[in-house]
């Protein structure tokens, strides 16, 4: 805003003037630029009112603590900690429990595997053609014929339960 002089030197100065009316000077150019240094200033004084004895009283029975806030701060305390035990006691259950239905899934797959190895083992030791053999042969039993097979339509899905006897058409 203001114009720009030379003082004789490798640059130039420019003077700026702020909206509040400072002036600030700076250099461009190669030359090394002196510090100027600031005025001092001087912090402000805050007044502090002057406050009577009765407010300093009022101030001074505001920061002590009677026997009702002890007691409550006191039973505030004594909740708290009690239900952070309970909340403890309940996680630690929890975890507890959780290990003995780990445990208990455990055993439960080691019996289905045992079980399930002991019914092939059974099942491989038994000839069927032997047992059709000795059914048909030396009890007598027959293949069902045509006539005697009746079909029904279950409302159900897997079985029929037969109350009397199946009526002959």
């Amino acid at each position: 805003m203001a114009g720009a002089t030379n003082r004789g030197g490798a640059g130039r100065s420019q003077y700026r003037r702020t909206a509040d009316g400072r002036t600030y000077t700076y250099v461009d150019g190669t030359a090394v630029r002196k510090l100027q240094s600031a005025p001092a200033q001087q912090p402000e004084r805050r007044r502090t009112p002057k406050t009577s004895s009765a407010a300093k009283r009022n101030r001074a029975r505001a920061l002590q603590m009677n026997l009702r806030y002890v007691v409550f701060l006191t039973a505030a305390a004594v909740v708290t900690v009690f239900t952070c035990v309970n909340y403890l006691q309940l996680q630690a259950k929890g975890t507890r429990l959780q290990k003995q239905v780990t445990a208990l899934e455990t055993q439960l797959d080691a019996a289905i595997l045992e079980n399930d190895s002991d019914y092939n083992r059974v099942m491989n030791g038994i000839d069927m053609e032997h047992v059709k053999d000795v059914a048909m042969n030396e009890l007598g039993m027959v293949y069902a014929k045509k006539s005697q097979i009746v079909t029904y339509n279950a409302a159900s899905g897997d079985y029929v339960r037969q109350y009397s006897d199946v009526p002959t058409e």
